[in-house]
């Protein structure tokens, strides 16, 4: 047996460096990396960053708004041409979609908290962006002063009396804190909730941003506190009564919902379509006004190359910007504004990170597959988690395996680290799938910075968006142009890599049955993969309809059916 298990590990070894070696998909890729290289140089991708970060965006607000009008008038300048004023001739077109919003939009201007009889402030929006909740009305123009209670638990929300008062906790959460302000008298709140992954006692000014729920009614604000004003905070209640002064500002007020949308038609299957989406909404600079950089400069190349003649697409690539999941989800259902249907979407969100800086690394986020029924391994799932799914939640596609090897391609050539996680959600990605659509996520994580008003300019590299950009942009050149060849290389490819991951599992499965794991329950787990790969390899047929792919996917179907039964015979 231990013979078994070492030819098995040899196997498994060898399988995956000669999959490096001669991917039959970087044989077709190689073309377009040698194309889109030159032309990335991350300087617009940069320079929109710069942008974009210096506004606190939300749909229909001032920095939301410059940002779309910013991204039209670069199209503009790339030689997208308006949509109401393109000809059937214009393949490069853009337009920009207006919606009335179900509530009004709201933006910061500036705050301040102070503790009485003391000098200097404990928080100032200057040097602190994030401390307004989002929604927060206004105080009058003097702020409002009130007695700080601490609240430890929502019991006391009943026991003590909070009429004019500000309450404070790093107990209980800001909604119990809200309908106490509303049912009780409160002035407003104050509160303190940092996860441990944001390293809030090494970063001791970093505020999370967060938000209240909007009531036109009965308006109220909060505030949230970094680790070093909540300690600040609690040290001067200990002493004793404390009085703080908070001043609010804030403009709320009726807007409409913009989402822009670039287009390349495609010149010979124009009704098939990838779509690239980067959501504009927060305040953070990597959060995401990376991703609407990046995929700018995406645009820029591709219709330099296009207008050129250095490149043409079959099928029609799309560039989306908008709100997250909402934009992206409008759009897959509003089928009547777009003439072409969607055969894969990709989501760029957070792609521009120093990691030098933030920490964590860059991630594909994979659609659902087993690992995200089993996470073993080097698999493992982010900070951000995600609940286990189970075997009819499978997405069974060769996106996945695609895009992993263009982007290790690209981490081999630059020196980057590419890696994955198993599907989580929670970005642009879901609608696609949610859709049934192949949709998967790039971005980054853990990030000591996320979400917190630390995000900013100096954060982000240009070098990580080149390598985002270069690898998504390649990846969807190859599947625009894609015919039987390319269906037969992935095929192939599919193929290595499933015999790799079989092999990898038996491993891990035989680690476990040493450890005493149920035999059933391992077997299980290869049979698992085995048929998501049985199923992986007949989705190429979205790429041709040719008989000889059918016959290659046959082909290859047939040698996992054996290399399967090989392989578990060695548990």
């Amino acid at each position: 047996m231990k013979f078994q298990s070492l030819l098995l590990l040899l196997l498994s070894l060898t399988f995956q460096q000669a999959i490096a070696q001669k991917s039959p998909v970087q044989k077709l890729t190689n073309t377009y990396f040698e194309l889109v290289r030159p032309e990335f140089k991350g300087d617009l991708a940069y320079e929109t960053v710069a942008f974009v970060e210096q506004y606190w965006r939300i749909a229909g607000n001032t920095g939301f708004n410059n940002s779309v009008h910013l991204i039209a008038e670069k199209l503009e300048a790339a030689g997208y041409v308006l949509e109401e004023n393109a000809s059937e001739n214009d393949r490069l077109t853009y337009r920009i979609e207006t919606r009335e919003m179900s509530r009004p939009t709201w933006e910061p201007v500036t705050s301040s908290l102070q503790i009485v009889g003391t000098e200097g402030l404990l928080l100032s929006s200057e040097t602190n962006r994030n401390m307004i909740y989002m929604y927060s009305s206004s105080t009058p123009a003097g702020g409002v002063t009130g007695e700080v209670v601490y609240i430890v638990s929502k019991e006391d929300l009943d026991k003590v009396d909070l009429v004019g008062k500000i309450l404070f906790s790093d107990q209980v959460g800001y909604r119990s804190l809200q309908s106490a302000i509303l049912e009780k008298g409160a002035l407003g709140a104050l509160t303190y909730d940092m996860p441990g992954y944001l390293q809030p006692e090494k970063n001791i000014t970093s505020i999370q941003f967060r938000g209240l729920r909007y009531d036109a009614d009965q308006p109220t604000w909060a505030m949230a506190l970094s680790f070093e004003a909540k300690e600040k905070l609690k040290a001067a209640l200990a002493k004793g009564k404390v009085e703080v002064n908070a001043k609010v500002q804030t403009k709320i007020y009726e807007s409409e919902e913009l989402t822009i949308v670039a287009n390349v038609k495609g010149s010979e299957l124009p009704l098939e379509s990838l779509v690239f989406s980067a959501h504009i909404q927060e305040p953070g600079a990597n959060d995401n006004a990376t991703g609407v950089g990046t995929q700018l400069e995406m645009a820029k190349i591709t219709a330099d190359l296009v207008s050129n003649g250095e490149l043409d697409l079959k099928r029609t690539l799309t560039f989306l910007w908008g709100d997250e999941i909402i934009s992206t989800r409008r759009y897959i259902q509003e089928k009547e504004k777009r003439e072409a249907e969607i055969n894969w979407g990709i989501s760029l969100d957070m792609v521009g990170e120093n990691t030098t800086l933030t920490g964590g690394t860059f991630l594909i986020e994979k659609m659902p597959d087993p690992s995200a029924i089993w996470t073993r391994g080097d698999e493992k799932h982010s900070e951000w988690g995600g609940r286990p799914l189970k075997v009819e939640d499978m997405k069974p596609h060769y996106l996945n395996d695609f895009i992993i090897s263009n982007f290790e391609a690209q981490g081999k050539h630059a020196d980057w680290v590419v890696k994955t996680n198993p599907f989580e959600g929670g970005s642009d990605h879901t609608p696609f799938l949610q859709a049934d659509i192949p949709g998967l996520l790039l971005w980054h994580f853990t990030d000591q910075f996320y979400h917190t008003d630390n995000d900013r300019l100096d954060k982000v590299s240009a070098e990580t968006m080149v390598n985002v950009g270069t690898a998504a942009l390649v990846s969807a050149f190859t599947l625009l142009n894609a015919d039987a060849k390319t269906g037969d290389a992935l095929v192939q490819e599919l193929l290595g890599k499933a015999i790799a991951r079989l092999q990898l599992e038996a491993i891990l499965s035989k680690k476990e049955l040493a450890n005493g794991a149920d035999a059933a329950e391992q077997t299980l787990i290869l049979e698992t993969w085995k048929d998501y790969y049985l199923k992986t390899l007949e989705t190429t047929t979205d790429l041709s309809s040719e008989p000889e792919l059918q016959q290659s996917i046959k082909l290859a179907k047939q040698k996992l059916e054996v290399a399967y039964q090989s392989i578990i015979l060695t548990l």
